[in-house]
């Protein structure tokens, strides 16, 4: 009969060749994991010299043990801002060293001033996450959203470095796949300091996972915890008087493949109210330019945001090519498509909108983003659209009705406003951890 000792270390042994593996494997793969992030891009800014740090070749922040931030790219980093703001709020002295992955994430850090340090967050490279922990020496690790990185993990669980997870989500989907690797990820767990989750189907999920009940807590999503930015507001809220209040619909974050399909939609909805104008919005900034030209191919006419006009009343189209302006674009909108959804990316965060009172709609392509969705949808704030026709004629019901545009979107407004306050809870419960 096998002991207890002799189980937990079969277990350990197991855990470790299951990480031994994977960092084997991540190496094997480096060569296509640098194509993929330092392959040139129209568009799309380099990081030049910066690239050292993805290696750990950092250098120290300018105050000693910050508590450290991780923020994957633009959507994690603006999600997460509120609560840098709260924690600065009521910790002035605490330094704060914010991560990024991304260049865009990188670009978005540094809207934050002195408020936080960036760096490049270490890929998940042994040698690479040693150095960065070397030079960095964080007094805590906060991740948002659920970034679990093995090699990582377990460097912060030797150096006895707290590790929290915000806003932690688990689909049943991604609970079943992680079965197979349990005792794995059962193992990751014990690096952790707390899982912060946004929902108690999460936190359950968590729990079948082998993740222990204390290290667990619901909190809910610091993403309804929106705050706006009211200078965007005021200047898309002046756009639109400029347009002498003509009707506008934003297609918001689209991807390749998708504006092909709103231009189809366009089309149609610009034979019944002529004088439409479309906000397109791609989500990344290397393809404004093919997208310019596409619509230019189709025969629309197109004034580009960075062009710093008012649309005229011959131009059906406006581009919107610069980042983190969405508050503005959506203010100038009178109803808004939340793209990435008609092509199956998984859609976007629907709260922006939402939260302007702006009535929305989306693709059936929304897994990435399904409860805050099905929110918006069971109190009839959103309309799920399943092709380009069906977001024509959705986009021109609303357009002639102001009545149920403003119905629509004071319940998106409500849905935010009653979800919020995951941030308070947040801050409770790493009191102990940032001091």
């Amino acid at each position: 009969m096998i002991g207890f000792s002799d189980t937990v270390a079969q277990t350990l042994c197991r855990s470790l060749s299951m990480r031994l593996l994977y960092t084997f494997l991540i190496y094997l793969l480096l060569p296509v994991i640098l194509f993929l992030l330092y392959r040139p891009q129209r568009g799309k800014p380099g990081f030049g010299s910066r690239w050292k740090e993805h290696f750990g070749f950092v250098t120290a922040p300018n105050a000693r043990f910050p508590l450290w931030i991780h923020a994957v790219s633009v959507g994690e980093t603006i999600a997460v801002t509120p609560l840098i703001k709260a924690l600065k709020q009521q910790h002035p002295d605490l330094p704060i060293l914010l991560t990024t992955t991304t260049r865009t994430g990188a670009d978005q850090a540094a809207r934050l001033g002195d408020l936080v340090e960036h760096r490049y967050a270490p890929l998940d490279y042994p040698g690479a996450v040693a150095r960065f922990l070397q030079q960095i020496k964080p007094r805590a690790l906060l991740i948002m959203e659920t970034e679990l990185w093995p090699n990582l993990l377990a460097s912060c669980g030797h150096r006895k470095i707290p590790v929290v997870i915000l806003n932690a989500r688990l689909s049943e989907r991604s609970c079943q796949r992680y079965q197979h690797i349990r005792h794995f990820f059962q193992q990751m767990s014990h690096s952790l300091t707390l899982l912060l989750c946004q929902h108690h189907e999460d936190a359950a999920r968590f729990k079948r996972l082998g993740v222990a009940e204390q290290q667990i807590a619901v909190t809910g999503s610091i993403k309804f915890d929106i705050q706006l930015d009211q200078k965007q507001i005021e200047a898309g809220e002046q756009y639109r008087q400029e347009l002498n209040h003509r009707p506008v619909w934003i297609a918001a974050s689209t991807h390749k493949g998708e504006d092909e399909l709103i231009l189809r939609a366009h089309r149609q909805i610009l034979q019944q109210i002529p004088d439409t104008l479309l906000l397109l919005v791609p989500r990344h900034p290397e393809r404004f330019t093919d997208v310019a030209q596409l619509c230019q191919n189709q025969g629309f006419t197109l004034c580009r945001r960075s062009e710093q006009r008012t649309a005229t009343s011959d131009e059906n189209i406006l581009l919107g090519d610069s980042m983190g302006e969405m508050a503005y674009y959506f203010q100038i909108a009178d109803l808004a498509f939340m793209g990435g959804s008609l092509v199956p990316v998984g859609g976007h965060n629907l709260l922006e909108p939402a939260a302007l009172a702006k009535p929305t709609l989306i693709g059936p392509h929304f897994f990435n983003f399904n409860d805050i969705t099905r929110q918006l949808v069971e109190k009839k704030a959103c309309y799920i659209i399943q092709n380009d026709d069906e977001l024509a004629r959705n986009v021109i019901t609303l357009l002639r009705s102001e009545e149920q545009r403003l119905e629509m979107g004071m319940v998106g407004f409500d849905v935010v406003a009653a979800n919020q306050g995951a941030i308070a809870k947040s801050l409770a419960a790493i009191s102990k951890i940032v001091q």
